[in-house]
């Protein structure tokens, strides 16, 4: 699966995750983006099969550095 980032998110609004793990709740995606982007940091859409979808705001370089991390120690 391809996660979907700052504006490839689709949705008119998300459910928000802070970077903390909190639940912020449901808000209309360009808040929602505002948000992460005052953090410096990335919107990133986790689970877009529900209504509506649940993203969570976190530093998309340093997620993927960790997932391939992960993914190479598993090898």
């Amino acid at each position: 699966m391809r996660e979907r980032i700052n504006n490839q998110i689709r949705a008119q609004e998300v459910r928000v995750i802070d970077f903390d793990g909190n639940n912020i709740g449901v808000l209309p995606i360009k808040e929602a983006l505002e948000m992460a982007y005052g953090k410096d940091m990335d919107l990133i859409e986790i689970s877009p099969n529900v209504n509506p979808p649940i993203v969570k705001i976190m530093d998309h370089g340093k997620y993927l550095y960790e997932k391939n991390k992960k993914e190479k120690k598993g090898s």
